[in-house]
């Protein structure tokens, strides 16, 4: 069964994109082997606003040859042909990935789909890139919603530019669903 993997840069105060969805605020670390993560995964999901941001690096929504799962409700499946967009059923769908063959999938952005994904015991680990910088406001890690169960620190690793790499289990995102 394949995992999903929350993956994401965190400002120290919690955001993960500042007020207009910018995220030049990211340090840029020489020893984050970018070809090594992307290796991973074979797919990887996100939400609208994550996906209009990831265009401007990336026009006709492909990414590194990954199948790219889109979640929205606006976006029109005909313009992007290259994209699987979900409209309805953002849970079944994504459970349904989960029981395919390959790799993990990468929970690309954002917050919300995080939520939804996390509150439905389908998000497997939380893995954050805390960068040392504070921005004082913008898009949270993840919007309100009910208290989740304590997460395990699997691993914690500093780099050379403050940045500290956090993964946290999620324990028994299945049982999570049933609670």
């Amino acid at each position: 069964m394949k995992r999903l993997r929350f993956n994401v840069a965190m400002s120290l105060d919690g955001f993960i994109a500042g007020p207009n969805g910018e995220y030049d605020w990211i340090v840029q670390d020489p020893s984050i082997d970018f070809g090594e993560l992307w290796r991973e995964f074979d797919t990887v999901v996100m939400g609208r606003k994550t996906f209009v941001a990831a265009l401007e690096h990336h026009p006709d929504g492909s990414m590194q040859g990954m199948d790219v799962v889109v979640v929205s409700r606006t976006l029109s499946p005909q313009a992007y042909p290259k994209v699987r967009i979900v409209q309805e059923n953002v849970t079944d769908e994504i459970g349904a990935l989960k029981t395919g063959e390959g790799k993990d999938i990468w929970l690309f952005g954002g917050g919300a789909l995080f939520r939804t994904l996390f509150d439905a015991g389908l998000v497997d680990s939380v893995e954050v890139a805390l960068i040392p910088v504070l921005l004082g406001g913008g898009i949270p890690l993840i919007p309100p919603g009910p208290r989740s169960p304590v997460l395990q620190l699997a691993t914690c690793k500093p780099l050379p530019t403050g940045i500290v790499m956090l993964t946290y289990a999620v324990e028994s995102a299945a049982a999570t669903a049933l609670e």
